[in-house]
């Protein structure tokens, strides 16, 4: 079950959202615990079991640390082993159901026993939520939170359905006293139904439809993908490169907006980093939390940038090598994070601000641009075949194929290019201001701002029914 869902959106949700508004407030934490476990089993329930599992361990780990003083070395030294072993089991987890097979199909030329290791089903959300559990470890371990003595409290706080399967990730630091108690006015509850609609629009109506016609100008497969002429690579990687920021960022929106109506406040995920001046800058707005996560429990502990330049590459190596492998087990997001290295080492030893204004964000979109292409895909033959044809070297350069699609979503495409920019959130301000000095104008601006969320629950649950319903899609001349 996803977000994205007619299942998700007009029966779990509706249901979670009536049952939770209408029971006594000392009861809400249960209901959102039961519904989020029962949320997370949808997708498989023995994979439960590892939810619960790596809670259990996060939460003895950080029972453990609070055990023993810091002021003494054998106090210290406990807390290391307490805090390294509860990191180390997680880790253990996590490795070995997302990244075994990987190991396993690298190595087999080594060890052809390898080749006969089962393959274990991916369980949903995993990275997640063994993240947001390191942090709360590492978190109490440096005694910035409280070790949380009720088990059922941090297991809330793990399998929150909100955001358990994909982010943002929340530290615990950010809603321990929410989980404790929060209150929502009716500002919370627009906010946060305003926040879904927008999210659930922008991945059914915007990401869905830039999939579709970046699978159809990039179908898989070498064989048809060595027939594309590459004007459809092309055009077909700036469909896949908005669709998964509108993708990303959709599912962002509808966890903050589903945290808002309960009462939590999860971080931002997401600012505009199409917008961005630099690759540096680029990674200050792209998944906001994982960024931040790897700033914090990986980078700054190793060192940082406060010692010698070799060090300092030997960081950002460890840091870009582990961003490129949390995202999937395969070796093209291991390029992708290192491609990402090398462009962050360029712009501080190298390029620094040599760039002309005026070109920086062209710069930063073009190294974007092509990070996608080894980011979408996971097949290395594929990817080369995609790279030979955008010369050229497969279907030849452009077909009336490729026209036809390019025409018939030209204005999809523009909608698409809006979306991921500040320009509706700049526009609704500057209305805003306008309004205050006319009631008229303010009065319009409060009836269209009660009537968004319908109008755009309407339009993606017409999206949700069918392609055929996309009024974005299939506007054609």
């Amino acid at each position: 079950m996803v977000f994205s869902s007619l299942l998700f959106v007009f029966f779990f949700l509706a249901i979670h959202l009536v049952v939770y508004n209408f029971i006594q407030p000392k009861y809400r934490n249960t209901v959102l615990l039961v519904s989020s476990l029962i949320f997370y089993s949808w997708g498989g329930p023995r994979y439960l079991v590892l939810l619960l599992l790596d809670t259990a361990i996060a939460w003895f780990s950080a029972l453990c640390l609070n055990r023993w003083d810091e002021d003494s070395k054998e106090g210290l030294r406990n807390r290391r082993i307490c805090m390294i072993a509860g990191i180390a089991g997680m880790l253990l987890i996590l490795g070995i159901f997302k990244y075994l097979g990987f190991f396993c199909d690298t190595f087999a030329f080594l060890i052809p026993a390898l080749e006969d290791v089962p393959r274990l089903v991916l369980p949903i959300g995993i990275s997640f939520y063994t993240f947001q559990l390191i942090s709360y470890v590492v978190d109490v371990y440096r005694k910035d939170v409280e070790a949380q003595p009720a088990y059922w409290k941090l297991l809330l706080y793990s399998s929150l359905f909100h955001q358990c399967i994909a982010g943002p990730i929340v530290r615990y630091e950010t809603v321990a006293e929410e989980i404790e108690e929060r209150h929502v006015s009716i500002n919370d509850l627009y906010a946060g139904i305003r926040r879904f609609s927008v999210g659930l629009a922008k991945k059914a109506v915007l990401a869905n439809g830039c999939a579709s016609v970046a699978d159809t100008l990039m179908p898989a497969g070498v064989e048809s993908l060595s027939a594309q002429p590459a004007m459809a690579i092309w055009l077909g990687m700036v469909f896949y490169m908005l669709q998964i920021y509108l993708d990303f960022s959709a599912y962002s929106d509808m966890a903050i907006g589903m945290g808002r109506m309960v009462g939590f406040h999860y971080m931002e995920n997401f600012n505009y980093p199409y917008m961005a001046v630099s690759v540096q800058d680029f990674w200050r707005r792209w998944h906001i939390s994982l960024s931040s996560f790897f700033r914090d429990y990986v980078y700054i502990p190793l060192g940082g940038s406060r010692c010698s330049q070799q060090k300092y590459i030997r960081n950002m190596i460890v840091v870009w090598f582990l961003t490129g492998l949390w995202h999937g087990a395969s070796w093209n997001f291991i390029f992708w994070g290192l491609y990402y290295l090398i462009f962050l080492l360029l712009e501080k030893f190298v390029i620094n601000d040599k760039i002309p204004g005026a070109l920086k964000h062209v710069y930063t979109l073009a190294v974007v641009y092509f990070g996608w292409i080894l980011f979408r895909f996971t097949d290395l033959h594929e990817l080369g075949t995609a790279l030979k044809g955008m010369l050229g070297l497969g279907g030849g350069f452009t077909s009336m194929a490729v026209t036809t699609q390019f025409v018939g979503h030209i204005f999809f495409l523009l909608f698409a290019i809006v979306a991921v920019t500040p320009l509706g959130k700049r526009l609704r301000r500057a209305l805003y201001e306008l309004g205050k000095e006319s009631s008229v104008l303010y009065n319009i601006l409060n009836v269209t701002e009660m009537l968004t969320p319908v109008f755009l629950l309407l339009l993606s649950l017409l999206a949700l029914i069918g392609d055929s319903y996309n009024p974005f899609l299939y506007f054609q001349f």
